[in-house]
């Protein structure tokens, strides 16, 4: 089935420039100019994947985001124009899957795109499998995380991260083994990504995130999850 993809973007020509290339892989595009727009066709469209640029007119690219991650765990690729690491740490903190700074190469975007849809579609197999760790419970046909019976909310990436290092307890990897395996592409250089996630999880199921019992660090080298 033919993707659909969304782009909120105010520049006309950047635009024209991914429609042309997204179209040229056959993907169905929509596009819309302002944030309130762009918000508006997110959820009445139900696209498989959103291009959102942070500077918007009206509505920023923050708050769409924030409001798409309401309703909808539709993979989220933020474009920011500046190279800073507050627009891509708040990006990521409003529940983004992944960000990449203009000016941007046309082939890194498109690889970006193609990997969050082949992500899309490995995830809409479903499976009955159940992993336990801790007081945790991974319901992976359902998407969910449970403590002690009551779910935990985690976005899609977040909760494909947790179960991903929950398959292999005690094994540790790498920031770009993760990217590669949990983000689906090969690594671009932007292993914050990795870093500000794993902190997202751990505020959600960790006691204590300072000194967390589940999700280690292994200094110099990655994470992994603590086997009981």
């Amino acid at each position: 089935m033919q993707k659909l993809i969304l782009i909120i973007e105010d520049e006309k020509p950047i635009v024209d420039i991914l429609k042309f290339n997204l179209e040229r892989e056959n993907y169905k595009v929509i596009y819309a100019l302002d944030g309130e727009s762009g918000l508006s066709m997110a959820l009445s469209k139900a696209p498989d994947l959103i291009l959102l640029d942070v500077m918007l007119p009206g509505m920023d690219g923050f708050d769409v985001c924030r409001r798409v991650r309401e309703k909808s765990r539709v993979p989220i690729l933020m474009l920011t124009a500046r190279d800073e690491e507050l627009d891509k740490v708040l990006g990521l903190e409003m529940g983004a899957d992944d960000y990449i700074t203009k000016p941007f190469g046309v082939r890194e975007l498109m690889a970006r795109v193609k990997a969050h849809l082949r992500r899309l579609d490995k995830d809409e197999v479903k499976t009955d499998q159940i992993i336990r760790f801790g007081d945790f419970c991974i319901l992976c046909d359902r998407y969910e995380i449970t403590r002690d019976g009551e779910v935990v909310e985690l976005t899609l990436r977040e909760f494909e991260l947790i179960k991903f290092l929950a398959q292999q307890p005690g094994r540790i990897f790498t920031r770009e083994n993760l990217l590669e395996q949990v983000w689906g592409y090969e690594y671009f250089g932007e292993v914050r990504t990795v870093d500000v996630t794993i902190r997202r999880l751990r505020e959600k199921i960790e006691e204590n995130p300072a000194e967390p019992r589940y999700i280690i660090t292994k200094r110099g080298v990655g994470y992994y999850l603590k086997a009981d």
